[in-house]
């Protein structure tokens, strides 16, 4: 629980963070470039938009699947930490009057354009698939947990990486400063996942 309760008051610091800095991000850069769209910060914005859904989609579901109030609290803060984190990004491209869809594979901005091959809708590398998201929706208690708890560690996996690659490539420093927030926190998050599923006789997927 006290593990719980440390993400929980992180991730509200965090969202506090996030909210002052939303409409500051055009000019961090300490220039007046707007990015282009080909740019790592936009693609940054657009592809972790998309992954960003899909746990806020997941951690809901799961919270209508079990009563165990540690993953619903877990669930909760990732899901209300990742859709203002959402908004953000969106935000931003709208600011920087760029689409927030691009005809050019998901992570193209990193040179990896190729990494997941969108079989069964899982567009980038730690998505669940369309199947695993329908089978979350068919558990519950226990084995919803579980199950969400190993998804939601593969996709934090998968968020990290894109989130290392805005760390190093994105200019906009307000995003690289988000970028790196999420790193940390997703790590913690993942530590936390791990003890949960080995409380409930189960580990990460391999």
């Amino acid at each position: 629980m006290r593990h719980v309760a440390l993400i929980a008051g992180a991730a509200a610091a965090a969202l506090v963070a996030a909210g002052a800095i939303t409409y500051a991000v055009a000019g961090d850069d300490g220039g007046s470039t707007t990015p282009s769209a080909e740019s790592a910060d936009a693609g940054f914005a657009r592809d972790m938009a998309v992954h960003h859904q899909q746990a806020v989609e997941m951690s809901y579901i799961v919270r209508d699947r079990t009563k165990d109030e540690e993953v619903r609290r877990l669930a909760y803060d990732i899901a209300q930490t990742q859709a203002n984190q959402r908004g953000m990004m969106l935000g931003w491209l709208d600011l920087w009057g760029l689409p927030k869809v691009s005809s050019e594979p998901p992570m193209t901005w990193m040179g990896m354009g190729d990494m997941a091959s969108g079989k069964d809708g899982a567009l980038m590398p730690g998505m669940a698939t369309n199947t695993e998201m329908k089978k979350l929706g068919e558990l519950s208690g226990k084995q919803a947990e579980v199950f969400y708890l190993q998804l939601m560690t593969d996709h934090h996996k998968g968020g990290i990486h894109m989130a290392e690659g805005c760390v190093e490539k994105c200019r906009v420093g307000v995003e690289k400063r988000l970028a790196q927030g999420m790193v940390d926190a997703q790590q913690s998050e993942i530590g936390l996942m791990a003890d949960l599923l080995k409380a409930r006789g189960a580990a990460p997927r391999p």
